[in-house]
């Protein structure tokens, strides 16, 4: 049947394997697996348009198969439901398995077929059942419960429940009756749904799952329904945007259900779940962090998901949440979603961690241990600046660790997203007054923040790190000293036991990186391939160091910006 099939929103098979008694089909690769796995197993956020996206391309597939285009019958598939729904790598959906499917009359006195009764039950078309007479209406009716599926997150049968409310069409037809539809509503859509989309939304569905197949539309219908509904959201958010925009984003869940976009959306947590997680934000669960919040809580949920928790004020959390929907890198700190309760505002990480750089690298990392960090923090300031992106504010404390010490970069709040890797942008100097001892001498004297800025607070984590001694202590100038005289394995940390020869390789690199002309600097490219190639490898020469600012000047100059601050807040 696939072999006379050609659409795209139906996989597409390939081939086939026969090799003695072996016999494999060969399909399109789907990476992002089944509709089922996402909303039921996986609990995936899908954003309101990407599910609405998902059920136009399902509901395109059926009308195809039913009107037998390109073929000489028309053809029901017999057992749509959401397992049998396939996304692609840009989350088209497909439909797939075709066992059960027959061929069907088009344009003839007879429009059914005479039929054993099969399918999967919950999806299964009562009048089929009653009668064994297979309709194209029976995979509408199919696919009216998937629509309830995609809109509620709820299964189509669920016998963790009362018997009575087992089956997903009965309970959402009886809400509906009775005024609820509100509550049908999954959760972590329900700001992104406009009222009018969501009512036509759930008339569609209802009308799908009538008992009367005549009553039922026909998928090509529905998916004129379904694409009105598309382009009514469409306009009703770009109204909002206009106007969300104008309000200066008063409206906190409306901004974080935007700033997610198609591709990604952030999942609402109530303030209960968090609060059950941290066990009432209990001192235990509470980790130091200099970032966005002073502290951040581990936590648990009840599937057993890691999580940590930042309190945030004001407005400096949008720039970090703006950008932390774009990315996804294994050594970034994954952002999960968010609570709002009253006028508090947190950030839920999907990561738990135990402890910072900063805190840890004295005497408790090994030298393995402290490797495995600096090139994770390598490479997440990599896939910054591959996607045009300087993160501003690379520093020890910004360096999360869970128990097993993977690293995970924090803290965007001062993070730039560029035309281009190569250009530079003005920054206020007051913001970044706690990590002075990080900041390059270009940043400092033109308050111009550019991608060898970060390279250059790399370079002076990579000492801390390796030498286990305080940026305080004239760090970098000392290290420089050392290296010169051939003495360098004088500085390292006692704690550390391994090839020295291994250790002063990084210290090398960080002096690379810490060089007062930016140009001589590498980039982070080069750095990454300079940390992860043999030693063998031979590395430039890095100039003279000449730090940035004076200690002493520095800690008048932070004297200056904090009393600059309390006269701006006692004026």
């Amino acid at each position: 049947m696939l072999s006379k099939l050609r659409h795209c929103h139906l996989v597409s098979l390939i081939g086939y394997c026969n090799h003695g008694e072996e016999m494999i089909l060969v399909y399109e690769y789907m990476p992002h697996g089944t509709l089922e796995d996402h909303l039921h197993k996986l609990q995936t956020p899908l954003s309101w348009i990407r599910r609405l996206k998902i059920c136009i391309g399902v509901a395109r597939g059926l009308d195809y198969l039913h009107t037998g285009t390109g073929i000489k019958h028309g053809v029901i598939h017999r057992d749509v439901k959401t397992s049998n729904i396939l996304l692609d790598d840009n989350w088209a959906a497909k439909i797939s398995d075709f066992g059960l499917s027959k061929l069907a009359p088009i344009n003839q006195p007879l429009t059914y077929v005479k039929t054993f009764v099969k399918g999967t039950f919950g999806y299964l078309d009562p009048d089929y059942y009653a009668t064994g007479r297979l309709t194209r209406k029976s995979d509408v009716y199919a696919f009216g419960v998937v629509l309830l599926e995609v809109l509620s997150g709820k299964r189509a049968v669920d016998t963790s429940l009362d018997e009575e409310h087992w089956g997903l069409v009965n309970w959402a037809q009886e809400s509906m009756k009775e005024g609820r539809l509100k509550q049908i509503v999954d959760y972590t859509i329900r700001v992104g749904v406009m009222p009018k989309c969501l009512k036509q939304f759930a008339h569609l569905a209802n009308r799908c799952v009538h008992n009367n197949p005549k009553q039922r539309p026909t998928m090509a219908e529905v998916v004129a329904c379904l694409e009105s509904i598309l382009v009514l959201h469409e306009k009703a958010t770009a109204m909002s945007m206009t106007s969300f925009w104008g309000r200066r984003l008063n409206s906190l869940e409306l901004y974080f259900d935007t700033v997610g976009g198609e591709n990604r959306i952030l999942r609402r947590f109530e303030f209960e779940t968090i609060n059950a997680a941290t066990e009432n934000f209990a001192k235990d669960n509470r980790m130091l962090r200099c970032s966005l919040a002073p502290f951040m809580y581990k936590g648990k949920l009840q599937n057993g998901r890691g999580i940590s928790i930042a309190r945030i004020g004001g407005q400096d959390y949008k720039n970090e949440v703006s950008l932390m929907v774009k990315l996804e890198h294994e050594n970034l700190l994954p952002l999960l979603g968010y609570s709002i309760e009253g006028k508090k505002v947190f950030l839920v990480y999907d990561f738990a961690f135990c402890s910072n750089l900063h805190l840890s690298i004295f005497g408790l990392l090994d030298w393995n241990k402290r490797k495995k960090v600096i090139l994770g923090v390598a490479r997440a300031i990599l896939y910054l600046h591959q996607h045009d992106v300087i993160h501003g504010n690379v520093i020890p404390g910004n360096v999360l660790l869970d128990e097993r010490f993977h690293p995970k970069l924090s803290n965007l709040e001062f993070s730039r997203c560029l035309t281009t890797i190569n250009e530079a942008v003005y920054v206020e100097m007051d913001a970044l007054w706690e990590t002075l001892e990080y900041i390059a001498p270009e940043l400092h004297k033109h308050n111009r923040q550019s991608a060898k800025a970060d390279v250059y607070s790399f370079g002076v984590l990579v000492l801390e790190t390796t030498t286990g001694s305080s940026i305080y202590n004239c760090l970098e100038r000392n290290v420089w000293k050392k290296w010169m005289e051939g003495t360098s394995s004088n500085i390292l940390d006692p704690g550390i036991h391994a090839n020295p020869s291994s250790i002063t390789r990084f210290i090398h690199i960080g002096l690379l990186c810490v060089q007062e002309d930016a140009d001589k600097r590498p980039t982070m490219e080069e750095v990454v391939g300079m940390l992860t190639n043999s030693s063998s490898l031979t590395l430039p020469i890095p100039k003279e160091y000449v730090p940035p600012i004076d200690y002493n000047y520095r800690a008048v100059e932070k004297f200056i910006s904090e009393f600059r601050r309390f006269l701006q807040t006692h004026q």
